[in-house]
């Protein structure tokens, strides 16, 4: 059998939200929104506090002051984002090696083995919550179980501030017990898919055999089939490659003028540049997204034979795909991503030199 292993998840409460409100004490206990509170502004984040009047992220500023009438807007500070993250990940690898952080603030831990040598990864959870909440003043959940999937959902059962087990001879009711929208791959469209075929918990999803779940849901029935029944082998990757790198800009009225555009696509490009040294890659293949006023989107994109990183040449391939084709309608957001990286490259090298010496002590 498999050896089990002791994965943790580990989410900081409201975390962008939390920093301002640690930086500014004025904010403490006040209903707080990260992002712009202008007509066409987004919330990225949302304290718990404002939460309760039911603003969450992505949703339009315009539509959060209405939930919330004294909502406070706090402009984003990544810089200071990214260094009490960086305090926090040091916490992590005090434990393990094995750290894939998903985003500035969240990360799975594998510590089926782990520095401290300790047995039990509940206790490891909550010394890691402890240290953070000392040293950032910061507070975080975590969720503990036998593998990814399941230590993310779990993580999120006792938030704020507090972490969820799931033992091994829990996990089969655990993953029974859940709403089918904690599954990873069910969106809206997927959701309502599955209540027509009354599927509305594990346990539902569970009675439904592989090629049932294949022939209504193609390669992911399969997928479903297995992480309801507690089958997800995903490793925890401390190395995660980005396979893209992009900025984009939602304007404050909209744009009709292609003049105008390449302006808003200057200070994009000159952003992503900055973006690729700060990482230094490079890529070769430009995307760019546009937003039409009507929200719907378009992209196009463009695969040169050489890796680009400068904001002109970025620039200069941008405007040749803007004026691919006239615009369907007034804009409301432009963005250049770049993908197809030199990450990738060296990965690629790195997979072909461990077959050689596998071939070699073959040989």
């Amino acid at each position: 059998m498999e050896k089990l292993r002791k994965i943790i998840h580990v989410d900081m409460d409201a975390f962008y939200a939390s920093v301002e409100q640690l930086d500014n004490p004025e904010l403490r206990g006040k209903p707080v929104a990260v992002g712009g509170s202008s007509q066409r502004g987004v919330v990225s984040a949302a304290s718990y506090e404002a939460r309760k009047f039911g603003v969450r992220s992505a949703m339009s500023s315009v539509m959060a002051k209405r939930n919330c009438p004294d909502l406070i807007f706090v402009k984003s500070n990544f810089e200071r984002y990214r260094e009490i993250s960086a305090q926090i990940r040091e916490i992590f690898y005090e434990y393990t090696d094995l750290v894939e952080p998903l985003s500035l603030d969240e990360a799975y831990l594998d510590v089926t083995e782990n520095k401290k040598g300790l047995m039990s990864a509940t206790l490891i959870a909550k010394k890691i919550r402890d240290q953070i909440k000392e040293k950032t003043g910061l507070n975080a959940s975590a969720g503990i179980s036998v593998n990814k999937f399941i230590a993310k959902v779990a993580s999120d059962v006792n938030k704020p501030n507090g972490q969820k087990t799931v033992a091994p001879e829990e996990v089969l009711q655990f993953l029974e017990d859940l709403d089918i929208r904690k599954f990873y791959g069910v969106g809206k469209v997927t959701a309502e898919k599955m209540y027509r075929l009354g599927i509305f918990n594990g346990k539902d999803l569970k009675s439904k055999t592989e090629e049932y779940l294949s022939e209504h849901f193609g390669k992911s029935g399969r997928h479903f089939y297995r992480v309801v029944r507690g089958i997800h082998h995903s490793e925890v990757k401390p190395h995660r490659t980005r396979k893209s790198l992009g900025a984009e800009r939602t304007f404050n009225e909209n744009i009709s003028s292609e003049i105008f555009m390449l302006e808003k696509l200057q200070n994009i490009a000159e952003e992503i540049e900055r973006r690729l040294k700060r990482s230094d890659v490079a890529g070769k293949t430009i995307t760019l997204k546009i937003k039409y006023s009507d929200f719907t989107q378009q992209t196009r994109s463009k695969t040169i034979n050489y890796y680009i990183s400068s904001k002109e040449l970025i620039l200069e391939i941008a405007k040749e795909l803007l004026y691919q084709e006239k615009m369907k309608n007034s804009v409301r957001l432009l963005g250049i991503s770049l993908s197809n990286l030199n990450t990738e490259k060296a990965d690629t090298k790195e997979e072909e030199k461990e077959i050689l010496v596998q071939l070699k002590f073959k040989f």
